[in-house]
């Protein structure tokens, strides 16, 4: 018996050991093969003669890619990302760049990012047209809404002859879990400040309440307009064409006899239909040159990548920086990874950038719903400190900066917000599940003792004391006066008038500015330019400081993760996704006192 415990326990630790080193083998592989690829490929040149800038995004456009690249080997396309930022910067140093003749857009493999990141991408392609006077060509084997309205803006955009142009306005559903909560017994315990605010309302009714229908009407009834008189100016169409177009689709694919490029090229939402050969062709003739007749040979060209990794090698380093944050991801308290925003990590980033004698100011980059109402505050005071210290902050609102986000932004000096961010939401909501119903179902019973009414008050195996439920209202409404005395101040604005317009209520960037919320519309660009103003510098350099991650969690993290990186169609599958997706941001939360300024708003 002895004898076959040692071997069990032996072939177990050569077992454990065996995966050790293999698992050591494979970082050690990487690093060599990170090594060798650094070595072999210097760095991309700019193709000498007149090159195309193929800008290519894939996956999500996202302010700060939350995984390392070079770990991509490992991870396949899973988490498929595209930083913004990125391809601002490499759009506008070609726009003036004599090397680059025009810019080639091809957006297949673009899936998201909210509405306000691809208007600000559109807009520097715009100036890429407009001011550097180049032309912009776009091509599309299909295009969603999102696709389609960035691709919108080029002088040319071109079409799968089998693709399609999806085109349906904006809408918001969510899934309301009432009825099913009241099935299994669980209570859930609403606390709010701001009849506007609904994060509790999927778990506390059954629909949507009137004040978020009429709020979310409005507020997607804007954002639409926007979109539509955007196109409309850049296809050059009269102004009910589009709505024409969409309100009667199917007499306008009846009209095409079905054939939905046809239909979108009968509605002059495109140039012309061509496939991925005659696309190449024609961007060869464009650029002209010694291969124009050459069909084997591809168009010159430098991806986005590329270029910027080539043009930034060439540029001098100044003394005088400044420093982009971006808090991205709901704000959660303590030290977060990337993809969150925690409380007491951002805050260490930005005493790091005050500390920095070569910073000079900074620009808080926000694409947030909110969160935690302490983390909030927590980095409010450290954008508050720096302030104090003498250095400018300044607030770019991306996406997404509502709720606790908006409570970052008033620790600023100025705020700018892209026309069609979401913002505002300035309320505060707690919530408390009951669970002692369907416990009772199951023959399960809770008893016991406590020294003082609130010790055990808040455990959900009990059915919440009244008093509890009241004093948690309370510290809500607390929360939510102070929340509105720190707007308020930061607006300068009296109380009074910022609680007219706050109440939880949703705004749009270009709505917030009339409310005296944002200062400016405008992007990052724009945001840096006043934080230089600001600081009176005339030379400097941009750097964008992150949270250091170590090598070993990233290749854990890619090796462990759940996602698959598959794609899929089921329409099952992505209910059941959503769902989870709406449960799991609920274990993520943490303050300590259970009260979060958080948007239950979806960027569009």
């Amino acid at each position: 018996m002895f004898r076959f415990i040692f071997r069990l326990f032996r072939a177990i630790w050569l077992f454990i050991d065996g995966a050790r080193r293999a698992v050591m083998n494979l970082i050690l592989l990487a690093i060599i093969v990170a090594i060798i690829v650094a070595i072999a490929n210097p760095g991309a040149t700019v193709p000498t003669g007149g090159a195309a800038l193929l800008v290519r995004p894939a996956g999500t456009l996202v302010e700060q890619a939350t995984f390392e690249p070079s770990l991509s080997l490992f991870s396949g396309d899973r988490q498929k990302e595209t930083a913004l930022p990125d391809l601002l910067e490499a759009i506008r140093t070609a726009r003036d760049d004599s090397r680059i003749k025009l810019l080639v857009l091809e957006t297949d493999e673009l899936d998201g990012g909210g509405l306000a990141k691809f208007g600000e991408l559109r807009a520097a392609i715009d100036d890429f047209r407009t001011l550097g006077k180049k032309p912009v060509l776009a091509r599309g084997e299909r295009f969603s809404q999102s696709q389609y309205y960035l691709a919108s803006v080029a002088d040319e955009v071109h079409l799968a002859p089998d693709g399609y142009v999806l085109l349906h306005g904006l809408a918001q559903f969510r899934t309301y879990f009432r009825g099913a909560l009241d099935k299994l017994g669980v209570k859930v315990h609403l606390f709010r400040a701001g009849e506007y605010k609904s994060f509790g309302e999927p778990f506390t009714r059954t629909d949507m309440s009137e004040e978020d229908r009429e709020a979310t009407r409005t507020f997607l009834d804007g954002l639409w307009g926007r979109i539509r008189d955007e196109i409309n100016a850049s296809r050059k169409l009269t102004p009910d064409r589009l709505d024409h177009t969409i309100l009667n689709y199917l007499d306008t694919l009846k009209s095409a006899k079905g054939n939905l490029a046809v239909a979108a090229q009968n509605a002059g939402l495109i140039d012309q239909l061509s496939t991925r050969d005659q696309w190449r062709a024609l961007i060869k003739e464009r650029l002209g040159g010694a291969d124009s007749k050459n069909t084997d040979k591809d168009f010159r060209h430098i991806g986005s990548d590329a270029y910027l990794s080539a043009v930034r090698r060439s540029r001098s380093s100044e003394s005088a920086q400044i420093a982009v944050l971006v808090a991205q991801g709901t704000i959660i308290d303590g030290e977060q990874p990337p993809g969150a925003v925690g409380g007491d990590s951002f805050a260490h980033l930005i005493r790091k950038a005050r500390e920095n004698k070569q910073v000079k100011a900074l620009v808080i980059r926000i694409d947030s719903p909110g969160g935690s109402a302490w983390a909030s505050e927590v980095i409010r005071r450290e954008l508050e400190l720096t302030r104090q210290a003498g250095k400018p902050v300044i607030a770019s609102m991306s996406s997404l900066a509502a709720s606790g986000g908006y409570w970052i932004a008033a620790g600023t000096d100025e705020i700018f917000a892209e026309p069609s961010t979401v913002t505002g939401s300035i309320g505060v909501f707690g919530m408390f599940p009951e669970f002692s119903e369907p416990l009772g179902t199951l023959g399960l019973s809770v008893d016991g003792v406590a020294t003082a009414p609130l010790a055990g008050a808040f455990d959900p195996r009990r059915p919440l004391d009244p008093n509890a439920a009241e004093a948690m209202q309370l510290s809500i409404e607390h929360t939510y006066q102070r929340f509105l005395e720190i707007v308020a101040e930061a607006r300068k604005m009296e109380p009074d008038a910022v609680e007219k317009i706050a109440r939880g209520r949703v705004w749009s960037g270009k709505e917030a500015v009339g409310l005296g919320l944002v200062d400016y519309t405008g992007g990052l660009d724009a945001a840096v330019v006043s934080a230089a103003k600001r600081a009176k510098l005339k030379n400097y350099t941009v750097i964008r400081p992150t949270q250091s991650i170590s090598f070993i969690r990233l290749f854990l993290q890619q090796i462990f993760s759940s996602d698959d990186g598959s794609v899929t169609t089921s329409p099952a599958n992505d209910i059941a996704k959503r769902l989870a997706a709406d449960f799991r941001s609920l274990t993520l939360w943490n303050d300590p006192r259970y009260i979060y300024t958080h948007c239950l708003c979806e960027t569009p």
